[in-house]
């Protein structure tokens, strides 16, 4: 009995210790947070990204209308004020569909 709860004890303890090791990670993706598609995002959703304002957002939105679709992620780096830091806020909250 005692053995158990010792081999709890360090299971918690570990878990602790390793980042995103449980629920509650910083992975906001994981968290159940949808991923935005960049492509079909509005505004609002934009305005939802970290880093991502009012002006930011109408300058992905006006960007795909001039140039189409985007291919990859990375690519939203081609619209002016969105750069690798957005991204990287970011991680795992986007998408390309």
């Amino acid at each position: 009995m005692r053995t158990g709860w010792i081999a709890m004890g360090l299971l918690a303890v570990s878990c602790a210790l390793v980042p995103g090791a449980v629920a509650g990670s910083e992975d906001k993706a994981a968290k159940g947070e949808a991923k935005i598609n960049i492509n079909e995002a509005s505004k609002a959703q934009l305005m939802k990204l970290a880093g991502v304002g009012a002006s930011t957002a109408e300058r992905i939105l006006a960007f795909r209308q001039a140039h189409g679709l985007f291919r990859r992620v990375q690519d939203l780096e081609k619209v002016e004020g969105v750069g690798k830091g957005v991204l990287e806020k970011n991680q795992g909250r986007l998408t390309v569909k």
